[in-house]
C-alpha cells in the first residue's frame, strides 16, 4: 500500500501575484513549497508549530501559519508574502515603510509574519483600539523588542494608510 505522504497533487497558485504550478507530495507545507520551489525566502521557518509566526503570509487575503499549511490543499489559492507587499514602483507598502520609520522591528526575523498580520488588522479595521493591534500580534513573537515600537508602527500604518484616522496611543 503506498503511504499517503508519497502521493502528490498538481495545484495552481498564485503567489504575489505570479501564477505557479506545481507537482507537490501531499506531506510538504506551503511554507517549504514557497521556500524551495518558488525562492520566496523572505517567509522565514521558526518554530515549525505555528506558534512564532515568523512563517505567517496571507491565504486568499486571510492570515496563515505556512509551517502547517499543507501545500496540497492549496488548489488556486492566492497568496501573498513579505516580498509581495511592495508598492507599484518597487517602494516600500505604507505599511512597511510605518515599520521602518517607528524601529518597529530589529533582527527582521519576524518581520514578514508580524507586518502581514498587521495588514490583515488594519486592511480590516481602519481604526483598530490598541488592544485590536495586541490581540491581532498575538501569534508572531519578537525577542528584539518591547512590542511598543511594533504596536506604533501599526498605529502610524493604519494613519499613513487611512489618512482620515486619528493616531492611536
Amino acid at each position: 500500500m503506498e503511504d499517503l505522504l508519497d502521493t502528490s497533487a498538481l495545484i495552481q497558485l498564485r503567489v504575489d501575484g505570479e501564477f505557479h504550478e506545481l507537482d507537490v507530495l501531499a506531506g510538504r507545507t506551503l511554507l517549504d513549497v514557497l521556500r524551495d520551489d518558488i525562492g520566496k525566502k523572505g517567509t522565514h521557518l521558526g518554530c515549525k508549530t505555528g506558534h512564532c509566526g515568523a512563517c505567517t503570509v496571507m491565504i486568499d487575503g486571510k492570515v496563515a501559519k505556512s509551517c502547517i499549511t499543507m501545500a496540497a490543499t492549496l488548489a488556486r489559492a492566492e497568496i501573498t508574502t513579505i516580498e509581495g507587499l511592495l508598492d507599484e514602483k518597487g517602494g516600500l507598502h505604507p505599511i512597511q515603510q510605518s515599520f521602518w520609520d517607528e524601529a518597529g522591528l530589529q533582527c527582521g526575523y519576524c518581520a514578514p509574519g508580524i507586518v502581514l498580520s498587521a495588514l490583515e488588522l488594519v486592511t480590516d479595521n481602519h481604526h483598530p483600539s490598541a488592544e485590536d493591534i495586541e490581540l491581532a500580534l498575538a501569534g508572531s513573537l519578537c525577542r528584539c523588542t518591547g512590542y511598543q515600537s511594533i504596536k506604533r508602527s501599526v498605529a502610524e500604518a493604519c494613519v499613513r494608510m487611512y489618512p482620515a484616522n486619528e493616531n492611536i496611543n
